[in-house]
């Protein structure tokens, strides 16, 4: 009896030193084909180390051999489970109501474009005399894409502003009259699940429809010629979409290839909506599309209502495959359609207040430890746009520090489906993943791929 017990101890050591090795080992080379030298190196070490710690439990006395084993084997049974098996401490998720409207004319993309001198200047300031010092003193930075910024590289900042220029170039086409006086004899539900498939088609990663709301709509236009006039907007139904940005050119974040693929993507989202906007003129509806330089709505507010993610600690959209490595376009309607249920997952929001990843990465430290607090009736995180918008003007990036860390931004693949899986469903499993995820990447992971071409 003793003879049949060691023998299936020591069978039961092997088969868990070989789970343990084919699970470090297929993390590793997920590691090295996303180019993470360092999660690939510490993989590959417990690989070979893992194993041997956990065979070296045959050579110890039954006394110690027999609850050793045991434990590790529990060990890995709970941590399966916890991918299975919901629990939570607490619930911090609440559906947020904000009680107003943001005006355009006081974030930071529309101040900036405020020149000294001008009669616009003049007014804005008299009005709004507590921003004029910190906006004056972003001025005399090199400005986002300037030369003489930190990270100025004239291939990669003139790729970049090509393509700012081109999203300028459609702005023309987001709102244009008149629509067809044919109207298809379609359902909401056959409109819906068309323009969403198609839409996905052309590129988006995800899409999702609300109902438009008061407070996604800005208050008053901030930027070009209806500068300061009050925004009309009388469509009933949003459609946010997202496109997914590239995770490698991310990595180099605050570096050129950060602001290179920002533009691109805002150029790729609006291109998608300015298509879906003349798609619905055509089927006699009036549309307009929300793209980079050129909103009447505030986007990531559409998107999270539209059940496409909620807001993090960075202020950003958390989508629940990309996190916030997203660009964001919304088209608004009044096209029959069918909208989605809100984004609501409170366990990004517990896994923000433990990780705090992107608040230590910030350069400009715009991005609080703090709990979350109450702005505008609404219990959430802001970001100092003051302090991140003054440090792009200094670097010549939009930086992405805080998109490039976020545990929630690795790539879209099985194995970091299945620690998302795991964020969703324990409170356990979030402490140990941010542990995990802290040794393997790092708490403040160096920029990467700084010797590309198009960094120059």
């Amino acid at each position: 009896m003793e003879t049949v017990s060691a023998t299936f101890l020591s069978i039961l050591v092997f088969a868990i030193a070989g789970i343990v090795f084919f699970v470090f080992l297929l993390f590793a080379a997920a590691s090295y084909s996303e180019n993470e030298a360092r999660a690939m190196r510490r993989s590959l070490f417990l690989a070979l180390v893992a194993p041997v710690v956990v065979l070296s439990l045959n050579l110890l006395p039954p006394a110690i051999q027999v609850p050793l084993t045991y434990g590790f084997l529990i060990s890995i049974v709970l941590g399966g489970s916890s991918l299975l098996v919901p629990f939570h401490s607490q619930k911090t998720f609440s559906e947020p109501l904000p009680s107003g409207k943001i005006d355009e004319r006081d974030i930071m993309f529309s101040r900036r474009l405020l020149q000294p001198g001008t009669e616009r200047y003049e007014q804005y300031y008299a009005q709004k005399p507590q921003f004029k010092i910190i906006d004056d003193q972003f001025r005399k930075n090199p400005g986002l894409l300037g030369e003489g910024s930190t990270f100025y590289k004239p291939l990669s900042f003139s790729a970049a502003e090509a393509s700012f220029d081109t999203i300028s170039g459609l702005h023309h086409l987001v709102e244009k009259e008149p629509v067809s006086e044919t109207r298809l004899a379609y359902t909401a539900e056959e409109y819906t699940a068309f323009l969403k498939g198609w839409i996905k088609k052309l590129g988006a990663h995800s899409v999702g429809i609300a109902e438009l709301k008061p407070y996604h709509i800005y208050s008053h236009v901030g930027r070009g010629p209806d500068f300061g006039k009050k925004v009309e907007l009388s469509h009933r139904f949003a459609i946010a979409l997202t496109v997914e940005m590239d995770k490698h050119s991310l990595d180099s974040a605050p570096y050129a290839p950060v602001v290179m693929e920002s533009a691109q993507q805002y150029v790729n989202a609006g291109v998608i909506a300015i298509q879906a906007t003349e798609f619905i003129r055509k089927l006699g509806y009036e549309a307009r599309a929300h793209i980079d330089g050129n909103y009447r709505v505030v986007c990531p507010l559409v998107a999270r209502d539209a059940g496409l993610g909620t807001i993090g600690r960075m202020g950003l959209l958390m989508t629940p495959r990309l996190g916030p490595r997203v660009r964001i376009a919304v088209v608004t309607t009044n096209l029959p359609l069918i909208p989605d249920p809100p984004f609501e997952d409170f366990t990004v929001h517990t896994f923000c207040l433990r990780c705090k990843k992107c608040a230590d990465v910030c350069p400009s430290r715009a991005i609080s430890f703090d709990p979350p607090t109450e702005i505008n009736g609404v219990k959430r995180w802001q970001i100092s746009q003051e302090k991140c918008f003054t440090y792009w003007t200094v670097c010549g990036t939009d930086c992405g520090r805080c998109v490039s860390v976020c545990p929630y931004s690795h790539p879209d693949n099985f194995l970091h489906n299945l620690v998302r899986k795991g964020l969703r469903q324990s409170s356990q499993f979030q402490v140990l993943a941010l542990k995990m995820d802290d040794f393997f990447y790092g708490r403040k992971p160096l920029p990467k791929g700084q010797s590309e071409n198009y960094v120059r």
